[in-house]
């Protein structure tokens, strides 16, 4: 019995020994002094595709020859599309939508069913931007008559990105430094980073969305209405650095 007790208070006294070792370094570790930034970065670039979206809108007395008046036009309007040479994957036609269309009858006082509308869109990705105020002119004259927008595009985003993330990482390190060097301390290593956000604002054309007939004008006496501008990517990080401090030296 006596053996037993010998050998647990040995052990009491060993972990009570090895508590003592280890707090003051976690303490230590816990206490460093740091200093916290955020740094941004910026990069603009040109856009080398646009989604263009077309409306094709019919009217007529019945649905379905509203619906047969729309899918013509829209035929016609991809196939201007293709005779400027862009692929076929790269159009498409998205659903029919049909309307019937109303009129207020003020001798009757009643709502009267005057005929249908029918609406279609159709989307292009374009890879030639110099085309596009032809792309334009020619879907006007090939049937459509509603510009819904142009959303200017890159193919590769993770490249652009990745520049801004590496210079918000650059502009949070200098940002230390010279908070470090102004207080008299030294700037030690990274010891947190984290990724904030990052924005992506992209040219919108002065008109977005308007009457085809309009755009068509625009775009063969002011072919400089579609012109893309830049694609500016803002990306913003937060680091936590630590400082030299006489120990460490």
């Amino acid at each position: 019995m006596a053996h037993r007790v010998w050998m647990s208070a040995t052990v009491v006294v060993i972990l009570l020994g090895s508590l003592l070792a280890v707090g003051p370094a976690a303490a230590q570790n816990n206490d460093r002094s740091t200093v916290s930034v955020s740094g941004e970065g910026t990069v603009t670039v040109p856009p080398d595709q646009a989604r263009v979206r077309f409306g094709v809108v019919t009217r007529a007395e019945t649905a379905r020859e509203a619906r047969s008046q729309n899918a013509t036009a829209a035929q016609t309007a991809m196939n201007a599309v293709r005779a400027l040479d862009v692929p076929e994957e790269k159009m498409r036609m998205e659903s029919l939508r049909l309307q019937p269309q109303y009129e207020y009858n003020d001798e009757e006082n009643r709502r009267e069913l005057v005929g249908y509308r029918a609406t279609r869109q159709v989307v292009v990705e374009l890879d030639r931007l110099e085309v596009l105020p032809q792309l334009v002119a020619d879907v006007v004259e090939g049937g459509a008559n509603q510009l819904d927008g142009i959303d200017y595009q890159l193919r590769d985003r993770s490249q652009v990105r990745n520049d801004a993330l590496r210079k918000a990482a650059q502009a949070a390190a200098e940002k230390a430094r010279l908070l470090a060097e102004t207080l008299g301390e030294d700037l030690g290593a990274a010891h947190t980073i984290s990724e904030q956000n990052v924005d992506r604002v992209r040219p919108q054309p002065r008109m977005a969305q308007t009457e085809m007939a309009k755009a068509s004008d625009a775009a063969q006496a002011e072919p400089e209405a579609y012109a893309a501008g830049e694609i500016e990517v803002s990306a913003r990080v937060q680091v936590i650095f630590d400082l030299v401090t006489d120990a460490d030296r």
